[in-house]
């Protein structure tokens, strides 16, 4: 289907002559299809979760057609920079690194990372000295790799590709803890799991500014677009609407950063 769809630099339906400002009739969205809430493969196939909606949203509120395609997330950036979609959203910190590659929207929430640990390891804490000799698992490539190189170099830590096989291995008691996103671990957890519990205080990555949607460095004008229609539909409502169906809580609040936890 993403063969089909053309790209927005190239599928132009209509154009303001000197304000270089053009629609297309489809924007293609990208995600990963593998990190529940935010964005999965439901039954019948077709992808789900809060990004796609809050991207469906954006796409009605721009007068644009979303079409959507799942990618592997240790590639999606260069899948993104290679041109087999146009908007990446899948629940992407913003980092300074990353922005050295791609450009983001404004965030849309601030997914905040949390410890999740074995209910019988009785732990109340999540320091390194409360944690050692404990192993770690974590998605591999997101921003909770680098917290764990950084803050809890003496655990052993295990990487995986989709975060879901890491909570296979928690319930399976192969993991002591898993760090992540609190959001997706307590979808997990709410879905009848009892082996696990939070730990710990919520964070950020030091110099994260949220999540938001990624795009190519040269669609500048696809950036601002989006900008625009993520604003308006905060102002309207829908994105509350949205967020309701997801979370009973605040998902747009800052919590502190990982340095003021464990220190720099």
């Amino acid at each position: 289907m993403r063969n089909r769809g053309k790209s927005l630099v190239f599928a132009l339906t209509a154009s303001v002559i000197g304000a270089g400002i053009a629609q297309a009739e489809t924007v293609r969205m990208g995600t990963e299809g593998a990190y529940a809430p935010f964005n999965f493969v439901a039954e019948n196939g077709d992808i789900k979760g809060f990004d796609i909606d809050i991207g469906n949203a954006i796409c009605a509120e721009m007068k644009v057609e979303c079409e959507w395609s799942k990618h592997d997330w240790g590639g999606i950036i260069p899948a993104l920079k290679s041109g087999k979609f146009d908007v990446m959203a899948a629940s992407m910190a913003i980092t300074e690194a990353r922005m050295e590659q791609v450009n983001f929207s404004d965030p849309y929430y601030f997914n905040t990372m949390r410890f999740a640990a074995l209910k019988d390891l009785g732990l109340t804490d999540a320091t390194p000295d409360s944690l050692e000799g404990m192993i770690i698992g974590t998605q591999s490539g997101s921003v909770a790799v680098k917290v764990l190189q950084q803050y809890f170099p003496d655990n052993e830590i295990k990487l995986y590709p989709k975060l879901g096989e890491a909570f296979l291995d928690m319930e399976s008691g192969r993991l002591d803890l898993v760090l992540e996103s609190k959001f997706a671990i307590g979808d997990w957890m709410k879905d009848g799991v009892d082996c696990c519990e939070f730990v710990g205080e919520d964070f950020l990555l030091d110099g994260t500014i949220g999540t938001g949607m990624a795009f190519r460095k040269e669609d500048t004008d696809l950036q601002a677009r989006v900008n625009a229609a993520l604003a308006a539909i905060i102002e309207n409502g829908t994105y509350d609407e949205i967020r309701a169906r997801y979370f009973d809580f605040d998902i747009m609040g800052q919590p502190k950063a990982v340095s003021a936890l464990y220190g720099n």
